[in-house]
């Protein structure tokens, strides 16, 4: 399913046209991946998650063959609440730098200053690497997606051994980008894609088949990689479906992501028609969770992803507990211009000190108006340097 784009100058029709959308996606159903536009983001209004129940919702068709993803889409903006209305203010305000123009000698880039970085917090005072550690010792390049869908990212864009070879080519850039750091493959695979039909019990989500998930863990394993689950909660509780992937979990080489904008519980908003939000409760839980499980099989450190790309999507962050068996990485998920993600970078990630920090390149979305793909050399230049890079 594709949203048309709204420029900020039309956003005063969002309200009556998302509406509409949110009525023909209930009757009609859809798949979720929609891209996150930093500037319709800007508009969004969030609302905190509470709990509810599990349910099993019709699963997604499969996909048909590999092609380039047709045209990029923006979320619906909705009402702006009160707490939103500066930040639609900034985003009007902002203006693209002319194509290629960077920031004079001696003068940093939005997210690249160190003496700003140091001041919000960075580096982080967290507890000390154990043994098995991923984190800080290599840097982790991804592939996202589902196989099931070539809309939702990369890795079932384009068939499997095309995929991997692409993936790769991505390792090598950033190892020759900074030879320092080893990098680490991975896949990281929504296994709960959010939905836009209720399915049987109205959660708005379908776990996918534990043998799907088993055969990309087969695929990360055929390049040295790891595998993340990624979870995105439609109208159930985090709570209730974690554990049902204790299964694979378990296992030394499979890490978890979760994503804010899909938990939409409180506002029983269909999902894309409103970005979502967990608080710090809630990925406590998440890391608490995993922290047994790395003392229940006795294995290394979890590295936990949680996507981000406004500011109400993660509230409370500085709640956040660190754990000695948990890595917690703060991943800026949203797409636009170079200028624009730098912005986000710094306003959403770099603003508030979590524990690591990762950086999302969209392949069709970021270039769709004819901006660059911000290449390794460019992402390094941020602070802190991002230690998680995921491609969708």
């Amino acid at each position: 399913m594709t949203y048309p784009y709204f420029r900020l100058s039309t956003r005063m029709f969002a309200p009556l046209l998302a509406t509409a959308l949110a009525l023909a996606l209930a009757l009609a159903g859809f798949t979720s991946g929609w891209p996150r536009d930093l500037e319709a983001a800007e508009t969004a209004s969030p609302e905190p998650a509470a709990p509810a129940a599990q349910a099993t919702p019709p699963p997604v068709a499969p996909a048909t063959p590999a092609a380039p993803a047709g045209p990029a889409t923006a979320p619906i903006p909705t009402k702006k609440a009160a707490a939103g209305k500066k930040a639609a203010k900034r985003a009007k305000g902002k203006k693209a730098p002319p194509p290629g123009k960077i920031a004079p000698p001696g003068k940093y880039n939005a997210g690249e200053d160190p003496e700003y970085a140091q001041r919000c917090g960075w580096p982080v005072k967290a507890p000390p690497p154990l043994p098995g550690s991923i984190l800080p010792e290599k840097r982790i390049v991804a592939y996202y997606g589902n196989p099931r869908s070539n809309k939702m990212g990369v890795l079932g864009e384009y068939p499997k051994d095309e995929m991997l070879r692409r993936l790769k080519v991505e390792v090598a850039k950033w190892e020759k980008a900074d030879p320092s750091l080893p990098v680490q493959p991975a896949l990281h695979l929504v296994a709960v894609v959010a939905q836009g039909a209720p399915g049987k019990t109205g959660k708005y989500r379908m776990i996918h088949p534990d043998a799907l998930v088993n055969e990309v863990y087969g695929w990360a394993k055929e390049v040295n990689g790891i595998l993340f689950i990624d979870i995105q909660t439609g109208h159930e509780n985090i709570r209730t479906l974690l554990p049902r992937f204790e299964w694979i979990l378990k296992n030394p080489d499979v890490h978890l992501g979760i994503d804010p904008e899909f938990n939409l519980i409180k506002s029983g908003k269909i999902p894309c028609t409103k970005i979502g939000t967990y608080d710090a409760a809630d990925i406590n839980y998440a890391s608490g969770y995993l922290q047994e499980l790395v003392k229940k099989y006795n294995l290394p450190p979890k590295v936990f992803v949680v996507h981000r790309f406004t500011r109400n999507m993660v509230t409370n962050a500085n709640k956040i507990v660190l754990r000695p068996e948990v890595q917690i990485v703060m991943d800026m998920d949203g797409w636009g211009a170079p200028w624009l993600k730098r912005d986000s970078y710094r306003d959403y990630i770099v603003a508030e000190p979590v524990q690591f920090t990762g950086f999302k390149l969209f392949y069709h979305n970021d270039t769709k108006k004819g901006d660059p793909l911000m290449t390794p050399e460019e992402i390094l230049k941020l602070n802190p340097k991002p230690i998680y890079i995921q491609h969708q």
